[in-house]
C-alpha cells in the first residue's frame, strides 16, 4: 500500500476512499430505515441530490475551477447515463428500506462485488485472478455472517422479501456504474465529474418523481428526516460518489466493490449507535473473514 519512503501510492489512496466509502454508506441504510415511510423516496433523493450538487459546485467555485466545470460538459449524455444508474440505486434502496431491515438490505448490498466484476469484465476486459476470488469469497462469507448474526439456523431459512428484491435491481445498476465512470471519463477532473454526475441524478430523479414532490408537506416533516436527507446529501452522496470516482480511476471494479463487504459490519455499528441492542460476540468472526478479505485485495 506505500511506496518508497513510505508515499502512499494511488491505488493505496483508492483503498482508503472505499474504506470511508463504506462507512458513510453505512450510515444511510441505517438512517433511512428510520425515516423510509415518512418520505416518498424520490422526493427525498431529489432534495438529497440537488443539495448535494450545490454542495460540489461551490467546492469547485472556491477552489477556482469554474472554466472546468464548462469543459467537462462535452458529451452530456454520459452523465445522463451515470445519473440514471445512480437514480434507480438510491430509490430502490429507500423503497426497499419499507419493508427491510437495515442490515437485511447491506446482505443484498454485498452481491455488487461480484456483479461489478462481471461488468468490469464486460466493459475493461478486467479478469480476476484466484486471490481475488478468494476475497471475495471470504467476505462474501463474512458478510453474511455479520448479516445473520453468527446464526447457522437464520441463514439456512433465509427468505428474500419484497423490499430486497427491489433493491437488488438498483445493486445491479451500482454495480455497472463502477467500470462505466472509467469508460465513460474523458480525463475531466474527479470533482468535476462527480458534479455533472450529482446534478444529472437531481435532475432525473426530480423529473420520475416530481408528483411525489409536490405532494410532500416539507413541513410537517419531522427532525430525522431532516436529519438524513442533510447526513445523505453531504455525507452519502457528495463525499461517497466522490469517493469510488476517486477510486474506480485507481483500482479495478471488483476491488471497488469489495469495500461493501464491510457495510454490514459497519450497519451493525450504526444500529449500535442508534440504541439497537449489541449483537452476538460471534458476529466478530464474520468481522475477522472480511479483515482478511481486505488484507487480500491490499495485496498488490
Amino acid at each position: 500500500m506505500t511506496a518508497t519512503g513510505g508515499t502512499i501510492t494511488a491505488a493505496g489512496r483508492g483503498h482508503l476512499a472505499m474504506l470511508a466509502f463504506s462507512a458513510l454508506v453505512a450510515g444511510s441504510f441505517s438512517l433511512g430505515g428510520q425515516v423510509a415511510n415518512d418520505i416518498a423516496p424520490t422526493a427525498l433523493n431529489a432534495l438529497r441530490f440537488g443539495l448535494s450538487a450545490l454542495v460540489v459546485g461551490g467546492v469547485i467555485a472556491l477552489r477556482g475551477g469554474i472554466a472546468s466545470v464548462g469543459a467537462a460538459l462535452a458529451a452530456p449524455w454520459r452523465y445522463a447515463i451515470l445519473g440514471g444508474l445512480f437514480a434507480v440505486y438510491f430509490v430502490t434502496m429507500f423503497e426497499g428500506l419499507k419493508t427491510a431491515p437495515p442490515v437485511s438490505a447491506a446482505a443484498v448490498f454485498t452481491l455488487t462485488p461480484v456483479m461489478s466484476g462481471v461488468f468490469g469484465y464486460i466493459l475493461l476486459r478486467q479478469v480476476m485472478g484466484a486471490r481475488i476470488v478468494l476475497a471475495l469469497t471470504l467476505g462474501a462469507l463474512g458478510a453474511l455472517w455479520v448479516i445473520f448474526r453468527a446464526d447457522p439456523v437464520a441463514l439456512i431459512a433465509f427468505e428474500i422479501g419484497r423490499g430486497e428484491m427491489i433493491f437488488f435491481f438498483g445493486c445491479i445498476c451500482h454495480a455497472a456504474y463502477t467500470p462505466l465512470v472509467r469508460v465513460l471519463n474523458r480525463g475531466e477532473p474527479i470533482l468535476v465529474f462527480t458534479f455533472w454526475t450529482l446534478t444529472a441524478t437531481a435532475l432525473i430523479i426530480g423529473a420520475w418523481g416530481w408528483r411525489d414532490i409536490a405532494a410532500t408537506d416539507w413541513a410537517a416533516l419531522r427532525p430525522l428526516v431532516w436529519v438524513t436527507i442533510l447526513y445523505t446529501a453531504l455525507a452519502a452522496s457528495s463525499l461517497t460518489v466522490f469517493l469510488v470516482q476517486f477510486a474506480s480511476m485507481r483500482l479495478p471494479s471488483s476491488k471497488v466493490m469489495a469495500y461493501t463487504y464491510l457495510t454490514p459490519s459497519w450497519v451493525l455499528g450504526w444500529q449500535l449507535a442508534l440504541g439497537q441492542a449489541m449483537p452476538p460476540a460471534l458476529v466478530l468472526a464474520g468481522v475477522a473473514l472480511t479483515i482478511a478479505a481486505l488484507a487480500l485485495l491490499l495485496k498488490e
